[in-house]
């Protein structure tokens, strides 16, 4: 006879193999649908299994109708979010989520140390990194949500960097203490824990921003996965575990790419000196005035050209502007133009986030050229056209080290024969500095709506 346990680990298997081929096809966004609608399959798979066949000295799981209540309030919640949510406030919902997800593992580790007190010192080192990673993934999330939405601003000071340090030592102390110690705290060093890294969590993300939220948010995300790795190792289960291994590997391999790929140091993320004052001083127009294009001068420049690139930010999304980039691509590419597409690692507001938007238009994945290569191309380049990018295509970050992007690799757009930007104003970016290659003697102003824009350039384009 097959026993209630044998099904149940058999569902864990199949959750764990689900994780496995769903995060694979993530890779790819012709596949990543799909994936994420399988992986969402074998974690409902490992829900119902441990709801209907998990078993602790021969009793089942208590409290169904509680559980059953709960998962269905959360999953009308989580399904109204993700359906209203516009592409704009796509980085504000995962911030928000995988702070939820932080939370829960804190939480764990809460019920499990006041249920069961003190244990052997593997299980109180499960329970005190659980709660730890958890709180700091739970408090920096949500102030990366609301910087993200606007509801506060980076606060920076040279003091955090000390602050930082000395709160990450003291939980690490506390936690070693408490798991080795006598622990004369008793149950509060639980409670102390819980608020340290609740403050930490906070203080390392306030003074982050420009355009180094994007590697936050994919730090904060590791966090997370390893939280609940934690709890996974509490509960001896392998498909909790294996989801949680995944996205806190997944998440760390992504945060190490992208300091790599923004020229950063991990450490500084840690310690909270990561973004540096967006208060620099920096070089601006030098009295210079930038110049003017129009929809008309913008169009004939693109379709007489061998060779165009479009440079995507965070302005493309403001507008939902990307069925209308697409279009615009196309229209060129008939006309004999060879378009393309270059994207900054933190283009937007998250990991991916121009891949995202772009791939919602069915543009086609191989015309999405990585910094590197698109920078090896802007030399051979006629046009470059910038929609709604600014920190990611300013020369500050290689001409001015008093720039809280300095260092920072940047598309090198100026090395293109021309350069149009479309954007409402000359209005600083997300960095909260001026950009210099908006009055450069190659560059031109295409003042507008990009949505608005696009839509004009394409019947230009046609026109010719």
């Amino acid at each position: 006879m097959i026993t209630q346990h044998f099904l149940l680990e058999f569902a864990y298997l199949l959750g764990s193999i689900s994780f496995i081929i769903g995060l694979k096809k993530l890779s790819h966004p012709e596949s990543a649908r799909n994936g994420n609608l399988l992986a969402a399959a074998g974690m409902g798979i490992a829900i119902l299994a441990t709801i209907f066949f998990h078993q602790k000295d021969g009793h089942s799981i208590g409290n169904i109708p509680w559980i059953i209540a709960g998962m269905a309030v959360g999953t009308v919640i989580g399904w109204l979010m993700a359906m209203k949510v516009k592409m704009t406030a796509m980085p504000q919902m995962v911030s928000f989520f995988n702070g939820m997800g932080g939370a829960c593992a804190a939480i764990i580790s809460l019920v499990e140390y006041n249920t069961h007190g003190a244990h052997d010192p593997g299980f109180s080192w499960m329970i005190f990194l659980g709660l730890v990673i958890g709180s700091v993934s739970f408090s920096g999330s949500m102030v990366a949500y609301a910087k993200l939405d606007g509801k506060i601003k980076d606060i920076f000071t040279s003091a955090f960097t000390y602050i930082n340090i000395l709160l990450l030592a003291l939980i690490l102390g506390l936690v070693v203490w408490g798991v080795y110690g006598h622990n004369p705290l008793g149950g509060n060093i639980i409670w102390i824990l819980l608020g340290l890294s609740l403050l930490y969590g906070i203080l390392f993300v306030m003074p982050i921003g420009g355009a180094d939220m994007p590697v936050v948010i994919s730090l904060l995300n590791s966090f997370t996965g390893v939280a609940a790795a934690m709890g996974g190792f509490l509960y001896n289960n392998m498909v909790m575990l294996t989801g949680g291994i995944l996205v806190g590997s997944a998440g760390t391999i992504l945060t190490i790419l992208m300091t790599k790929a923004m020229n950063r140091s991990l450490l500084n993320v840690i310690i909270g000196s990561f973004g540096g004052s967006a208060t620099a001083k920096s070089a601006g127009s030098g009295g210079k005035n930038a110049k003017e294009t129009t929809i008309t001068d913008t169009a004939i420049m693109c379709g007489y050209a061998s060779r165009v690139c479009i440079v995507p930010g965070y302005g493309l999304a403001v507008a939902q502007a990307q069925h209308a980039c697409h279009e615009f691509e196309k229209a060129l590419e008939e006309k004999g133009v060879e378009v393309y597409y270059a994207i900054h690692p933190v283009a937007g507001r998250m990991p991916g986030h121009m891949n995202v938007l772009l791939a919602e238009a069915d543009v086609p994945y191989e015309k999405l050229l990585e910094l590197e290569d698109a920078n090896a191309l802007m030399p051979n380049t006629d046009v470059v056209l910038v929609i709604g990018a600014n920190d990611v295509v300013n020369p500050l970050a290689e001409t001015d080290p008093a720039s809280p992007i300095y260092g920072m690799p940047v598309v090198k757009v100026w090395e293109a024969n021309r350069v149009v930007v479309i954007k409402r104003s000359l209005s600083p970016g997300y960095a909260k500095i001026d950009n210099p290659l908006f009055y450069k003697d190659k560059s031109w102003m295409l003042f507008s709506d990009a949505k608005k824009a696009l839509n004009a350039l394409v019947s230009e384009v046609k026109n010719i």
